[in-house]
């Protein structure tokens, strides 16, 4: 694959950062996907790297815990023959005090091509952005955004359903409030020509939902009945306040995907689940390890979408003229 000459000849991207699938259109979205698909094409490879991006310094910033997203990044720039250099909050200057404007400047003064951050405060990349001139890759912040996920997911479902997500409708199960994936999931897939359904216990949907392009449901019997895929999400107790959930074994008993529950969706409905799984709490055992189950393909598409993620802002300068 000649993916210099293939995509860019045909697309010209315009976007110095990714901070949240918002700031792309249906045709920014085709593309990145499309290109996804030629990497995925060498994640399948007996010999899984290219030289896309020899010389080129994508540091991973990650403030918070991450095992899926961190790692990805990483493999995702070393296939693409990038060098990588990891940053966690245990291991930096923040935890003695250093603003995030001072960790970007001096991660700056080593001239990164791409930075991807994660971070527990909404708006950090962004911040960051707006800062430094090297390319800033949103990798979740605080409840509001997380891009690549949402790209990923799209990239799953879109193996299985094909580019055109028009007349499929898919339920986005499970704590909605402290979400950044189901935020940016609900931006994507109505973009993508989906319709989203919200299923939550009422304490834990946000309160300007009734604004969003959704239906909401408290029911989750009635919230599955003719969905074509369903997306558990991580009970993220670590953000809840204290009272949102009197019981966990009650939130199970109410709200987790179980297989007779997911009998009520359209025959071979998707699951999906941006990990980790809290089995038997937000999802069945019998469901996660079903062939309905996406989970794994979620994982190999994380890696294909983040190369092409990477490819796009860490060659976005290559052919402008000295």
């Amino acid at each position: 694959m000649n993916t210099d000459t293939q995509h860019d000849a045909q697309y010209a991207w315009k976007h110095k950062d990714l901070l949240d699938v918002s700031q792309l259109d249906k045709d920014d979205v085709q593309h990145l996907l499309d290109l996804a698909v030629s990497f995925q094409e060498i994640n399948n490879r007996s010999v899984k790297k290219v030289p896309t991006l020899k010389g080129k310094t994508v540091i991973l910033f990650f403030a918070e815990n991450s095992t899926r997203t961190k790692t990805s990044f990483d493999v995702a720039a070393k296939r693409l023959s990038a060098d990588t250099f990891s940053l966690s909050k245990s291991g930096s200057s923040i935890n003695k005090g250093e603003t995030l404007k001072d960790t970007g400047l001096t991660l700056q003064a080593m001239h990164p091509d791409v930075i991807v951050i994660r971070h527990s405060s909404s708006g950090a990349a962004e911040y960051l952005s707006k800062l430094l001139p090297c390319s800033i890759v949103n990798g979740g912040d605080g409840w509001h955004a997380h891009p690549t996920q949402a790209l990923l997911d799209s990239y799953a479902l879109r193996t299985v359903w094909g580019p055109d997500f028009t007349g499929k409708t898919l339920l986005i199960l499970g704590d909605i409030e402290h979400s950044r994936v189901a935020r940016s999931n609900l931006y994507l897939l109505n973009l993508l020509g989906a319709k989203v359904r919200l299923c939550s216990p009422r304490t834990l949907l946000p309160r300007q939902c009734g604004q969003w392009d959704c239906e909401v449901y408290t029911d989750i019997n009635e919230a599955l009945k003719g969905v074509d895929a369903v997306m558990c999400l991580r009970l993220q107790l670590e953000r809840q306040e204290a009272g949102l959930l009197p019981d966990l074994s009650e939130y199970s008993r109410r709200y987790c995907l179980t297989k007779e529950r997911l009998a009520l969706a359209n025959p071979g409905a998707y699951v999906l689940h941006p990990g980790p799984m809290n089995r038997g709490y937000e999802i069945a055992d019998d469901v996660a390890d079903s062939k309905q189950c996406l989970v794994l393909d979620q994982v190999s598409a994380g890696v294909a979408v983040r190369m092409a993620v990477l490819y796009l802002l860490g060659t976005r300068n290559d052919h402008l003229p000295a």
